[in-house]
């Protein structure tokens, strides 16, 4: 019966996508791309890079079925001081999404990896863009 169970076991996208060092170095190149957007930089300004980098490490391999741990904040909790619009989000999940292609994974997981963190927009988005307002006509 253990034999039947483990032959209709489905792999997890932490294992479909390599596993720990597969993770680790998505999370590096993420970061790399991450920091060279002059958009997205400014939030990165006074965070200690290292640590971050093992923090999502720890979050990515939990949030896609792996064995780790995740004991960091909550992510409404760690994005509150931040004004992280939505535009921001897409941003960093095109910078996901460019990673995990230029380290050649089938567009299926890409799209099954954004589709895990997409809904952690409502956690991590803290604010929306006001439209501007027409301008007065004089009379």
């Amino acid at each position: 019966m253990a034999v039947a169970a483990r032959k209709l076991a489905v792999p997890t996208l932490y294992d479909q996508l390599g596993g720990a060092a597969s993770i680790a170095a998505t999370v590096d190149q993420f970061y790399e791309r991450v920091l060279a957007d002059a958009t997205l930089k400014p939030f990165f300004a006074t965070t200690n890079m290292r640590w971050l980098r093992k923090r999502n490490t720890q979050f990515f391999t939990q949030a896609l079925g792996g064995p780790a741990q995740y004991t960091g904040k909550g992510m409404k909790e760690a994005h509150a001081r931040l004004p992280i619009q939505m535009e921001h989000f897409n941003r960093v999940a095109g910078h996901l999404t460019d990673t995990l292609e230029a380290l050649g994974v089938p567009q299926a997981l890409i799209s099954r990896v954004i589709a895990a963190v997409a809904p952690l927009s409502e956690q991590i988005v803290t604010t929306s863009v006001k439209p501007i307002a027409a301008p007065r006509r004089s009379a």
